[in-house]
């Protein structure tokens, strides 16, 4: 397992920046405060209350981000993105790269003890600061139990704009977190390595969810499509077909696209019966980011 272990220096430079952007400056006052004394004489206790008690004194307003820093975040950390990130959860990830890191055993005793006690929001930050904290590979059990959760926000921590599960998530955990989303009604192309972790087992699981989804008369995102594409064989390609046969659309887009990503010989002459749909998509007229953002704008 590769570890993608982000410059801290880097990220604390980053990170603060942005804080002081879009914090009032008494809440700049009272971070600043209390990483100075977390620098100069560290306590778990001072630690843990004032992880606790950042929102009273920063809000929780989201932030606002130039295309220049979303840029910068990617260069952080490849995929990484604060762009859903409020003033809170940004104070405190900077809370969190403060720890002494030094001693692992320690800093991940201190992290699984927030882990345990944490409320929603605390939560929220825990699985959203994971690219960019010491030791990620230590994680993983972390990130697959943020896959369970039952709640919203916690979920697309971990699940939206963050490159840690498709760093590290085993398949059978990143099979059941893009599952998830769709069946949550979430945006699958806010999901980072969706198109690299994409596997078999996954377009076989999409394609009995579809199944399940028609015979209760429902309809399915054109997005589920997605990750099977590359993976088309005899019974996802009557899938695509049955998509070709509703009226035209997203659907469609979404069909003509699998088809375009597949090396299915039978994929690619099913794609060759709508030449329009073709020369769109080699004109990137159609995209999996553009059928994901029209449909989330009609959902």
């Amino acid at each position: 397992m590769l570890v993608y272990q982000t410059d801290l220096n880097q990220a604390k430079s980053f990170l603060f920046n942005l804080f002081r952007q879009n914090a009032t400056p008494a809440a700049q006052d009272w971070l600043s405060q209390k990483l100075t004394l977390l620098d100069t004489a560290f306590s778990e206790k001072d630690f843990y209350l004032a992880f606790s008690a950042v929102p009273r004194f920063t809000g929780k307003t989201p932030l606002q981000l130039t295309a220049a820093s979303i840029a910068e975040a990617d260069q952080l950390r490849t995929g990484f993105s604060p762009a859903a990130w409020t003033v809170d959860q940004l104070a405190r990830t900077l809370l969190l790269l403060a720890l002494p890191y030094e001693e692992k055993e320690r800093f991940l005793k201190i992290i699984n003890q927030l882990y345990n006690t944490a409320d929603m929001g605390e939560l929220v930050a825990l699985y959203a600061s994971l690219p960019l904290l010491p030791y990620p590979e230590a994680f993983k059990a972390r990130a697959a139990e943020g896959i369970r959760t039952n709640i919203g926000s916690v979920f697309e921590a971990i699940a939206l704009h963050n490159p840690y599960p498709a760093d590290y998530l085993e398949e059978g955990a990143w099979n059941q977190l893009v599952l998830k989303t769709i069946f949550t009604g979430k945006p699958l192309f806010k999901i980072y390595g969706l198109d690299k972790r994409s596997n078999p087992a996954l377009a076989r699981m999409l394609s009995d969810y579809a199944h399940e989804r028609w015979a209760a008369g429902r309809t399915v995102t054109p997005e589920l499509w997605r990750p099977v594409g590359p993976f088309i064989e005899e019974r996802l390609l009557q899938d695509i077909k049955r998509l070709f046969a509703e009226p035209a659309g997203l659907q469609h887009e979404a069909a003509a696209l699998a088809c375009y990503q597949s090396n299915s010989t039978e994929a690619k002459n099913l794609l060759n019966d709508h030449p329009q749909l073709k020369q769109s998509i080699e004109n990137n007229e159609i995209t999996w980011e553009l059928i994901g953002t029209k449909n989330l704008a009609v959902s």
